[in-house]
């Protein structure tokens, strides 16, 4: 790491690096709490969890300004185990995903991101987006006139404040603002207190108290796959936002075995693992935040603020951060992808609506994504198919038809490779398919020609083939296939 990049992570506009952070640990607070009650565990330990995780990865990361912390995708895959089996088998299986992902890393993994489209990861982002207002619902949804006129006057100074100064960001304002109001006044509203039980000392470090048995692995390792995939999944489509956001490059590689070092440390200290949190990392890119000490002192602060500000944060009414949460939804959607639908081809409109409504409906990000790389994988796999074409060329006077075939001939358009070759206008020919325009993927592929030559030649008709690539013939001949052909 050369020493400007490191001037750069560290050191550049560090009060503008410091405030960004802050918002993103304010932003945190009730998603990290509710996600705590998901996975069926105290709030301390998804915010055990969220610190340890916050500073380990700033340093291990591969993705600067990236805001990681106990998740609602990680919670969900986590909470079974918890109920099954109870909160040390969790930490065991946190352990584990952690040195799964260090593995993922080390191999290099991270390149699959290259197979996630543009539409799959707009899809994620709207979808989450969705889910992150929806979660606001129930602290907005049945409350008196008290709680409503606090989340007007939230999100009022939050957009407003802006226009007067940009020194501080907005949210903070807001935070700082309705807690004075909230307590001069006495407003009977919730409060961070009300949410749960709240850290009351540092994380200790303590091996999880499981038996270190072959029934305890079978027991979490199913649990630990899904955890580190999850969090995977979600921290690599978080970096790709941040890069497109930025305009910057990440290590892929690097955030994987960041990430499994951070969720190992977090099991470790009695914390949930975790991974990258999108809400936040806008926010945080939103107000400034570039580099890692953003990261950094989002994880620390959180910490202070929960342990050693505990009796003054408790005291932050519950309307301030869900107003934050709501700022987070509308920043964090994609408003320009709704002008672009009709505008963008329809299948990569539809992949990114397919994975909004699988990700909102089913709750479950990494099911969303994984339906919309398959859909985009099956659309693309279409769209090429339908460039295959077969030019019929008869030669009457030589008694010779040639067949010119121009495209990719793989699985999806074999079919239409066979179907494009008829006995009739070959009858009495001699037939040359040319395939220098051409080229042959798989077996599917291979099989198809085979079928297409053992036609004619069935029928009486001397065919040759012609213009095989290089990579073509290596493949046929790897197959052992008996047909003689030759290359261009």
């Amino acid at each position: 790491m050369s020493l400007s990049s490191i001037r750069r992570d560290w050191s550049a506009n560090p009060i503008r690096e410091m405030l960004a952070g802050a918002v993103a640990t304010f932003a945190l607070i009730p998603e990290v709490v509710a996600f705590s009650f998901v996975a069926g565990v105290d709030p301390e330990v998804g915010l055990f969890a969220s610190f340890i995780i916050g500073i380990v990865i700033a340093f291990t990361g591969g993705r600067p300004a990236m805001i990681s912390a106990a998740a609602g995708s990680v919670a969900l895959v986590a909470a079974p185990l918890v109920h099954a089996h109870g909160l040390q088998y969790l930490l065991a299986a946190g352990l584990l995903a952690g040195l799964i992902q260090i593995v993922f890393g080390l191999l290099r993994l991270g390149v699959l991101m290259r197979f996630v489209s543009k539409s799959v990861r707009t899809g994620f982002v709207n979808a989450l987006a969705i889910l992150i207002f929806a979660a606001q619902l129930p602290h907005i949804i049945g409350g008196d006139w008290t709680s409503y006129a606090m989340l007007a006057a939230g999100l009022a100074v939050i957009y407003l404040a802006p226009r007067i100064t940009t020194a501080v960001p907005s949210p903070l304002i807001c935070i700082l603002l309705l807690t004075i109001a909230a307590v001069a006044l006495d407003l009977p509203v919730l409060t961070v207190a009300d949410l749960g039980k709240l850290p009351d000392s540092l994380p200790i470090f303590a091996w999880p108290t499981v038996p270190m048995t072959l029934e305890t692995l079978k027991i979490i390792a199913a649990p630990a796959l899904a955890i580190a995939m999850v969090g995977l999944l979600e921290s690599m489509m978080t970096a790709s936002v941040v890069d497109d956001l930025t305009d910057t490059p990440s290590s892929k590689n690097r955030e994987c075995t960041g990430l499994g070092i951070a969720n190992t440390a977090a099991s470790l200290f009695g914390g949930i693992a975790g991974c990258g949190m999108i809400g936040q990392t806008v926010s945080n890119v939103k107000y400034g935040g570039r580099g890692r000490l953003s990261t950094l002192f989002a994880g620390a602060l959180l910490l202070i603020l929960m342990v050693l500000l505990k009796p003054w944060v408790s005291q932050v009414p519950v309307a301030a951060l869900v107003a934050i949460m709501v700022m987070v939804s509308i920043d964090t959607f994609d408003w320009s992808s709704l002008r672009t639908l009709v505008v963008h081809p329809r299948m990569s409109s539809a992949v990114m609506l397919v994975t909004v409504v699988v990700t909102v409906f089913s709750a479950n990000l990494a099911l969303g994504v994984a339906v919309g790389v398959l859909l985009s994988g099956v659309f693309f796999a279409f769209k090429v198919a339908r460039l295959m074409r077969v030019e019929t060329l008869p030669d009457a006077a030589a008694a010779m038809v040639t067949y010119r075939v121009t495209g990719q001939i793989f699985f999806a358009s074999a079919d239409a490779f066979i179907e494009s070759f008829t006995l009739d206008e070959a009858e009495g020919m001699h037939v040359l398919i040319d395939v220098s325009r051409a080229h042959f993927w798989d077996i599917t592929a291979v099989a198809a020609l085979e079928k297409v030559v053992h036609r004619f030649k069935a029928n009486g008709i001397t065919v040759d083939v012609a213009g095989l690539n290089a990579a073509s013939s290596t493949l046929i001949g790897s197959l052992d296939n008996p047909l003689s052909l030759k290359e261009s």
